[in-house]
């Protein structure tokens, strides 16, 4: 339960003003004294997340959040973090007190509906006032699911329980494969992992160890080197593997070993797919070409990590960016959940695999830059780019590639 990576977790967020009870959902939800409670108002100051196992959904992340009504200037930073989660809410759960549905709530529920996410409209509180006549049907002849409970007493959970499992959306139950459509049943991948001083000791970092897990549960298996080992690795084999993934950082390497003929990527790359949209960010990797000296680049990395010497996000991809385009460009970086709520003051934004969080969260970010006008790509993206090795990284996914093609022939890439 607690080592089921956030990405593959249903995020539920609890939004709704002061006191209106959410902490206490969460608390009853979860079966335990997840988030503080009081009759205070404002005791939520920075979104509480609780990793648990909901069925039958399976693994969950519940995220409680500030009041959205909070007031003075901490409050004003509570409610930016409180917005600020929605991006990673798969389904949010709008909770408000039992007969005061107000036109906050209408805004929050506009907010939350944004992109399509789904909504559960919570009443709570019913011990103390019952719903209004046609309170349900408000929301339930608009398609939204609603719930009347008590999280004091319990009253209405099991039937809260059911309308979360009802409206879980169906991007998530569906969501994109990381390679296991890549690797037929029977066929090998090869996985070149090598072993940086950041790697943490005894254990494959994430993408690795999902990638192994996913091969193994599509019937296909793996053969797992160092990127020194893989040329001996791969004649060793009586048949070519099916594919190469490599780390971002070995990519030449592993590039020149390993035969033309066979479809090499990287797993930074499988994850512009699986998290994000890897077409989008393609389109990302190329404005590398417009780029001008001053201009402002962002690298965003969602794990808080101390970075070392060498370190890929602060070091490597800025100065190969430096070299590939022989621009002064400034580089700046932002980590965790923080990113601007305007990105426009930058020429491009190079985000991390975001293999640490759910899928939606990283779209939020993509539609977030495209909304400014801004390209968006990712590590492996762009480092194949500047290394001269961008078709080769797009092997895997032919269409994709052809239309990267037709974007170059298009004159969609600026080789000046």
């Amino acid at each position: 339960m607690q080592h089921t990576p956030k990405n593959l977790r249903l995020h539920i967020g609890l939004f709704g003003r002061r006191n209106v009870g959410k902490s206490s959902l969460v608390n009853v939800l979860t079966g335990q004294q997840t988030a503080i409670v009081s009759p205070v108002p404002g005791t939520t100051t920075d979104p509480v997340e609780k990793a648990m196992e909901f069925q039958p959904i399976g693994p969950v992340e519940f995220i409680d959040t500030a009041g959205i009504d909070d007031e003075g200037d901490l409050g004003a930073l509570r409610v930016a973090k409180t917005r600020r989660a929605m991006d990673r809410t798969d389904l949010g759960l709008l909770v408000y007190e039992s007969g005061r549905w107000t036109p906050a709530e209408e805004e929050l529920l506009a907010m939350l509906r944004t992109g399509g996410r789904p909504c559960v409209v919570v009443a709570n509180k019913v011990d103390e006032t019952a719903p209004g006549a046609g309170e349900a049907e408000r929301f339930t002849r608009k398609g939204i699911p609603f719930a009347a409970v008590s999280a004091a007493t319990g009253a209405g959970i099991p039937a809260l329980r059911e309308a979360i499992v009802r409206a879980i959306p169906e991007e998530f139950i569906h969501q994109p494969p990381l390679l296991a459509d890549l690797v037929a049943p029977g066929r090998c991948a090869v996985l070149v992992v090598p072993i940086d001083k950041e790697a943490p000791k005894g254990r494959l970092i994430l993408p690795q160890a999902q990638a192994i897990r996913e091969l193994l549960d599509a019937d296909a298996w793996c053969l797992v080197v160092k990127e020194r080992e893989l040329g001996s690795a791969l004649g060793a084999l009586r048949a070519s593997p099916a594919i190469v993934v490599t780390d971002s950082q070995a990519f030449l390497k592993v590039a020149a070993d390993t035969p033309p003929d066979v479809p090499m990527t990287s797993f930074s790359i499988l994850f512009a797919r699986r998290q994000g949209d890897l077409m989008s960010m393609v389109r990302g990797a190329m404005a590398v070409d417009r780029l001008q000296s001053g201009d402002r680049v962002l690298i965003a990395e969602a794990c808080t990590h101390h970075p070392i010497t060498e370190d890929i996000g602060t070091v490597k991809i800025p100065r190969w960016l430096r070299q590939y385009t022989g621009r002064a460009v400034t580089v700046e970086h932002v980590r965790g959940h923080d990113f601007p709520d305007d990105p426009s003051g930058y020429r491009l934004v190079i985000h991390c695999g975001a293999c640490m969080w759910n899928r939606r969260e990283m779209l939020s970010r993509i539609m977030q830059c495209e909304r400014a006008g801004v390209p968006i790509t990712n590590y492996g993206l762009v480092i194949a780019y500047t290394l001269g090795i961008f078709e080769r990284a797009l092997s895997p996914f032919p269409a994709v590639r052809e239309e990267y093609r037709k974007l170059v022939r298009g004159g969609g890439r600026d080789t000046a």
